[in-house]
């Protein structure tokens, strides 16, 4: 792989090897041997371990005989395409009408509602449900409770320990997906057909019935597969609610895989499908994205023309507030109030407030500090190699400097498909041996956070390098600077909004990580998402939303630092 990336092989005129030798060959040498070591080796791998015989000689399929005829693993199979499927459509009946009232209607604090997006990408699933684990578990939940004093009734009106309950929770942090697409489809739909439909005396919602939606329909199907894919992988909310049930999905059976005694080798061969999946769906995806059957798009944004709703503009932001206040606003005002109770299940009251819940956590909690500390280390070190290796990936990319450097552009994007769960497992079946023996230290988590989210960086960086002209650059060659110094002096200066940008969405990702992090992680680095996983299973729900709390602070006041650095597309730029 490195000999095609970086071949010195010259195009028709040359000028790839001339740029290429100006600059030297050894940090093209670098950058595909660490994609190598952080994506292909782990792959690589996986798909040896999935072949090996349990008993360690010679190759079978065996295990995938085993992973895909066993009836409750195929019983898993089937939870997580129904969980998956119900949470894609749920995600398109909650996003698309905030995204057409944002976007194309009077409706009033529309900054609220965006931020509110914002707010529910930002949160961790699994924080969500632990919050709704303690609204609406069957009989202790807050809101349960409640309606058994008021009604009388023997039994509470939710159970969050069920199908219903995982996919309500899954895709109350999965419709920013959703939108996202919706909105950005909504956003460049010129309103000229919807203006034609009006004149021939169409009202508003017949115009959005019969011309809006089959326009962004491509959108909206592209939105559908992000949240599909989203939700199979999910662990963090089937993991707090499907094992309590006793229901088990894809991720949750993965994760009983590494449970005494493990089957690390059945794991590894019922993980592959999942990264095939996501590739098929994420083509489809692309292609749909690419039909340009938007007829009404230019590329730079059409004529828009804001739909007055008169008095029913209340009707879209009413809501908008209410999907918030599922996501963001009780969920938070839960974990805050039982962050702040001696006993969460007797309520709010002054007698049941305190603060001791934070100083246990912060001061006093064998694993608490560290896991911060660790959280904040790995996923910055993480995001500073990310952002490193995807912007100089981006660069031979763009500039074109090696041929064959498409390769890289590829292996870079690659754990875009792998969910984090079978990355995880891939760097198990890689790094727990020999000449790599990195399990139980710091480096195997740094470099699984660093190829978990080796997109984001790549992404960032290549459109920020898409929008500098490479005459630019080579007005300073021609100046008599040479490839380093034109790169340093002129083109990072030009690209560091952007690349900045990367690095806080890579820190911001990494803090609320645990599909990789619960595969890999050992007593000396605990982070904090494991560490709310190991006070959930305490069922010391004061405390684990202390530390949820402190997380979510973390979370926001980076996320609210990333939205200066680059604008309204936080969103955007995180898928």
């Amino acid at each position: 792989m490195a000999t095609v990336a970086v071949g010195l092989e010259a195009g028709t005129n040359g000028g790839g090897a001339r740029r290429l030798l100006g600059f030297g060959t050894l940090p093209w040498l670098a950058v595909a041997a660490a994609l190598f070591i952080l994506v292909v080796y782990p792959m690589v791998w996986l798909v040896l371990k999935a072949l090996q015989a349990p008993a360690g000689d010679g190759l079978t399929f065996e295990n995938f005989v085993t992973a895909f005829t066993t009836w409750r693993y195929l019983i898993a199979i089937s939870n997580s395409l129904e969980v998956a499927t119900a949470v894609a459509f749920l995600d398109l009946v909650i996003a698309v009408p905030m995204a057409w009232a944002i976007v194309r209607t009077d409706m009033p604090l529309k900054g609220v509602v965006r931020a509110s997006v914002v707010g529910a990408f930002i949160t961790p699933g699994f924080l969500g449900a632990i919050a709704w684990t303690l609204l609406a578990s069957p009989h202790a939940g807050w809101i349960n409770k409640a309606w058994m004093q008021l009604s009388g009734a023997g039994s509470g009106l939710f159970n969050i320990y069920s199908l219903g309950g995982i996919v309500f929770v899954i895709s109350l942090y999965t419709y920013p997906y959703a939108f996202l697409f919706t909105a950005t489809a909504l956003e460049l739909m010129s309103s000229e057909m919807e203006d034609a439909a009006a004149i021939l005396g169409a009202g508003v919602w017949r115009i959005l019935r019969a011309v809006t939606i089959p326009i962004v329909l491509p959108a909206m199907v592209a939105g559908f597969i992000m949240a599909f894919l989203e939700a199979i992988a999910d662990l963090g909310a089937p993991l707090l609610l499907a094992v309590p049930a006793r229901i088990e999905v894809i991720t949750t059976q993965l994760f009983q895989f590494f449970q005494y005694p493990s089957k690390v080798e059945v794991a590894a061969a019922y993980s592959l499908p999942l990264p095939l999946i996501t590739g098929a769906l994420l083509l489809v995806q692309r292609r749909l994205l690419a039909r340009k059957g938007f007829a009404t798009f230019t590329g730079k944004g059409g004529t828009q023309r804001v739909i007055r709703l008169g008095r029913w503009r209340f009707l879209p932001l009413a809501w908008c507030l209410f999907v918030a206040a599922l996501s963001l606003f009780l969920p938070g005002l839960t974990l805050l109030s039982a962050a702040t109770a001696k006993g969460w299940a007797r309520g709010w009251s002054m007698q049941n407030f305190t603060l001791d819940n934070f100083r246990f956590i912060l001061f006093e909690h064998p694993t608490t500090r560290r896991a911060i500390v660790n959280s904040f280390l790995f996923s910055a070190t993480a995001a500073c190699a990310a952002v490193v290796i995807g912007f100089l990936t981006a660069y031979i990319v763009n500039r074109r400097l090696a041929r064959g450097g498409w390769i890289l552009g590829y292996a870079a994007m690659m754990p875009y498909v792998i969910p984090g769960i079978v990355l995880a497992i891939g760097f198990l079946a890689a790094y727990t041996r020999p000449p790599f023996l990195l399990y139980g230290t710091a480096w195997i988590m740094i470099f699984a956070f660093t190829a978990r989210f080796l997109p984001i960086a790549y992404t960032n960086s290549d459109t920020a390098l898409k929008s500098i002209h490479v005459e630019l650059e080579d007005a300073a060659r021609i100046a008599g600077a040479g490839q380093f110094r034109t790169l340093w002096e002129v083109t990072l200066p030009l690209v560091r909004r952007g690349v900045l940008g990367g690095w806080l969405l890579v820190l911001i990702a990494g803090l609320r990580e645990l599909s990789t992090a619960i595969f890999l992680f050992s007593a000396n680095t605990k982070v904090m998402s494991t560490v709310m996983i190991d006070l959930s299973e305490e069922g010391d729900f004061e405390r684990l939303a202390a530390l949820g709390i402190i997380m979510l602070s973390l979370t926001l006041a980076l996320a609210i630092v990333g939205y200066r650095i680059v604008g309204g597309r936080l969103i955007g730029r995180a898928e």
